[in-house]
Order: structure tokens, then sequence, then C-alpha cells
């Protein structure tokens, strides 16, 4: 029998199963940056246009410190710089694929019962890398043909749609080389995360400093330093390739050489008595998503951060447009554009806020299917209780992350334009404006959960969709009833206009309707049903 026995067979199952997630993700990173090319191109058609955006915005070192640099004033550059956070999602989601193909195949026990037929031993982590390695290149690809469609020239599309797609495929191998080292799941989707953030906060520090060697040692910086579209520097390509050959190196020998359900690393032993503080099951719910609310809250206050430093700078990127000066100058001059900037870029951390409402209120399908919520209902310990633990988290999460990312803009918006006290209470205020859009999405996961509970993870494609119709809806100029469905759409504009609080008392009452009725399905139905 051959190492690889079975691996087609593994694969389909993987497309089987991410027959709705896997094009998702694909069809929305690949259509952003032909969506930044065609706003390129309306805003700054003339060169003298885009070399006043360069020098007021694209330089400024919050954009730099976010995007990536920038190495030229054409179309094409400006959209490569654009588009240079994506190559962080690509990787993230990369790797969470194939984490979730391996490691939390083998923690179900799924890997053992399929071990017992006739499997290769490289099968299982063969099949993830191969069909996440080409959905990164069928995401390349289509990047390429999209910025090729706007006129922009075909071999920067190519080199921008094969960094990209490059990036992803060595995530997606350093997840397969996580997975082998832990015996959980969450284990190696910590590794693989960190690993990630390491490999931005290199690309972040050698961006803005004077010498850039710290992006050399990130497959983040050489991204970018491809140069698409000013002089390809094709070699670098050679970079991520040679580092997915070694991860790979690395993670197939040790997916053989231990136990199955092990890790390489040794598991921590906890203490010998559990505290007082899991006595309950709200303080087994605070243990359980403590470190992923401390997580959320520190990335997002770093966003803040970076987006509250680049507002100014977005600010000021009208000067030499007489176009878009004779826009602001009716809107309110340049301060205009800062606040519309920090209230488009607030909506987005909405979406990602929603995410973790989404992930927490997902937890508990994530403890039933363990095997771990069905001995705890068995004691005294209350369905609703149970349930209302987890729920804290989706609800008082979102209002956190939110409230944090707020703060965090507001320090350094306020900095930039000297008025600190007058800026944070606004910025957090237009932060936590986002919270009851949020809320309905986590109130979507808890009734899928208390009603569907194998389709609970439709919940992310709710909020994939909410991510297209916030980003594409726009553009294609898609009926208003299409973008009311997604309850961001609802979200008042805090910053720079008037506003009633009606629209989020209305999304709060939904959100609650959503979460009671989860409830109550669940007290009705059997557990475990996963």
């Amino acid at each position: 029998m051959s190492t690889l026995t079975g691996t087609r067979h593994l694969a389909r199952l993987i497309l089987r199963r991410d027959r709705v997630l896997l094009p998702l993700w694909v069809l929305v990173l690949a259509v952003l940056p032909m969506t930044y090319a065609t706003s390129f191109f309306e805003l700054f058609p003339t060169a003298a246009d885009r070399a006043a955006y360069v020098t007021g915005t694209a330089t400024n070192p919050s954009i730099v410190a976010l995007l990536g640099p920038v190495y030229g004033d054409s179309v094409g550059a400006l959209t490569a710089q654009r588009g240079g956070f994506l190559t962080l999602i690509v990787g993230l989601v990369s790797l969470l694929t194939v984490i979730r193909h391996t490691r939390t195949e083998e923690e179900a026990g799924r890997r053992e019962l399929l071990g017992a037929t006739v499997l290769g031993r490289y099968a299982g982590l063969t099949a993830a890398l191969t069909v996440t390695y080409a959905a990164n290149l069928l995401l390349g690809l289509l990047t390429a043909a999209g910025l090729a469609a706007t006129g922009l020239p075909a071999a920067g599309s190519l080199a921008y749609g094969l960094s990209t797609a490059l990036v992803g495929v060595v995530f997606a191998t350093l997840g397969g080389l996580a997975a082998q080292l832990t015996e959980t799941a969450g284990g190696a989707r910590g590794i693989a995360v960190g690993v990630l953030g390491l490999a931005f906060a290199l690309r972040l520090a050698g961006d803005t400093a004077e010498r850039d060697w710290p992006s050399w040692l990130s497959p983040l910086g050489w991204a970018p330093r491809i140069r698409a579209y000013e002089g390809e520097r094709w070699w670098v390509l050679a970079l991520p390739v040679a580092l997915t050959v070694l991860l790979g190196a690395l993670a197939y020998p040790l997916s053989v050489r231990r136990d199955l359900g092990a890790g390489l690393l040794p598991p921590r032993l906890g203490p010998a008595h559990a505290g007082g503080g899991l006595s309950g099951p709200f303080g087994l719910a605070w243990r359980l998503h403590r470190g992923a609310l401390l997580g959320w809250s520190v990335g997002f206050g770093l966003l803040g951060l970076i987006l509250g430093g680049a507002a100014e700078a977005a600010g000021k990127s009208v000067e030499g447009n007489a176009q878009l000066e004779e826009i602001m100058a009716r809107l309110g001059g340049s301060s205009a554009l800062a606040e519309a900037y920090l209230g488009s870029t607030l909506a987005f951390v909405g979406l990602a806020a929603a995410g973790y409402g989404i992930a927490a209120a997902l937890r508990m399908r994530t403890e039933e299917a363990a095997g771990r919520a069905e001995p705890l209902l068995a004691t005294g310990v209350h369905r609703s209780r149970w349930l209302a633990s987890h729920l804290l988290f989706a609800l008082v999460g979102p209002v956190v992350v939110l409230a944090v990312s707020g703060l965090a803009t507001g320090l350094t918006y306020g900095l930039s334009v000297g008025d600190v006290p007058g800026q944070l209470p606004r910025m957090l205020g237009a932060g936590l404006a986002q919270v009851p859009a949020a809320w309905v999405l986590a109130g979507l996961a808890v009734l899928l959960y208390g009603l569907l509970p194998r389709f609970a993870p439709v919940a992310w494609g709710v909020l994939v969709v909410c991510v297209l119709l916030g980003q594409l809806g726009a553009v294609l100029e898609l009926s208003q009833w299409l973008l009311d469905v997604s309850p961001f759409t609802h979200t008042p504009q805090v910053l720079g206009g008037s506003w009633t609080a009606t629209p989020l008392l209305a999304l709060t009452a939904l959100a609650v309707l959503l979460a009671l009725t989860g409830l109550t399905g669940f007290r009705r139905r059997d557990v475990p049903t996963i």
C-alpha cells in the first residue's frame, strides 16, 4: 500500500464538506483587489493626482504599517499596496483550513476511524494541503484575471496574484506542521496564528524603518517586494516556494513519528484540584473564553492604533485632486474625509467583531461535539444556565473588542489632530454603534445551534455575505433591498452626521429574539445531536 493511498478520496471529502465556505472565501478575496483598482481609476485619473496621493497618504507610516510599502504612483502600484492587508487574511484562512481537516479531525476521533481503512500514512495531510494549495492557486489566478480585466498590465496582475497565492501556500503548510505539534486543534491554531502574528510584526517593523531587512524575514514581507506593476522581480517568488518545501519536509516525517491523537509537545498538566471559579457554568465559560477574548482585544487595540494614525493622512489625500477637493469642500473639508474614512474602517472592524461573537457562540457546538456538554448537563446544571454562560461572551465580547478598538482609534487620531479628549468619546461611540449589528449575527449563530446544530456554521457564511454586501454592494450597484439583508447596512453613521437610536434598538431587539428562540430550541432537543 502506498503512503498516499486514499488521498484522492479524502480530498473529495474535504471539497464536499467545504463546498460552501471554500468558494466563498476564494471569491471574496479575488474580487476585492479588482474593486480597489476600479476605485483608484475613478478617484485618481491623472498621474498628478496619484503622485499627490502617494506623497500625502500612501507613504504615511500608519498606512505603510497596515498595508505595506508602495513602489510607484501607477494605479497598479496603488492597488498592490491597498491589497497588502489581504495577504494576512489569506494566510489566516489557509492555516485554519488545514488545521481543521487534520488536527481537528484527529481530535474528534474521525481520523482514527479512517485510519482503520485502507489509508496511507501521508494521505490525510496531503489531502488537506492539496485542497488548500489548489484553492490558493485558484485565488491567485482569479485575482490576476480580475485585475487584468480592469485594464492593469497582465504581467503585474499575474505577479500580484501569484504572490498572494504563495503566501497562502506557505501558511497552509505551516498549519500542517503546527497540527503535528500539539494534541488539540486549539493548541495548533495558537501556534500557527502566533507565527502569523510574528510574521506581520516583522513586516511592520521592516516597512516602517529605514532598513527593511526585518521584512525579508517574513513571508508577508515578500509579497509586496515582488513589486507588481513596477518592474516585477520574479525571483522573489522562489522564497515562499523554498519555505513551503522546508515546512513540508518537517511536517511529513513528524506526522508518522507520533502516536495517533498525540502531539510532539507534551501537554501541560493542570492543577490537581479545580479552583473555586470552576464551581459553576459561568466560571467554566470564563476559563474557556478568556484566552480568545484577550487575544482579540489586543489585536483590535493594535488595529485601532494603526487606523487612527492613518486617518489624518486620509483627510489630506485630496490635496492636488480638484475633483475630490470640490466634493470635500461641500462636505466640510478634509476633516470630513478623515471621518468618513474612520466610519468605514470602524464598520469593517464591526464585521470582525461579529466574527468573534459567532466564534464564541459556536463554542457551545464544539463542546457538544467533543462530548463535554452531555456529562455536564447530566449534573444539576440547567440547560439555560449552560447556554447563557456561553451566550454572555458572545454578547459581551463584541462590546469589549469594539470598545478597545474605538478607544485606540480615538487616541491616535486625537493625537494627530491635537484633540484627544474630544476624539476619544466620539470614536468610542462610533465603535460601539456596531455592537447591535454584531449581536444579530451572534444571535443567528445561537438560533442555528439551538434548532439545527449541524447547520450552525452557516452563520460564518452569513458573515461572508455581509462582508460582500458591504464591500461590493455600491460597486455592483445592487438593489437597496438586497443591501438591507445585512444588519450593518442599518447601523447609523455616528461620525459626521445626525443619527437616531432607533436602528440600534431594532437590531438589539432582533438579536434578543434570535437568541431566545435558539435557547428555546436547545431546551427541547436532544443532546448530543451533532
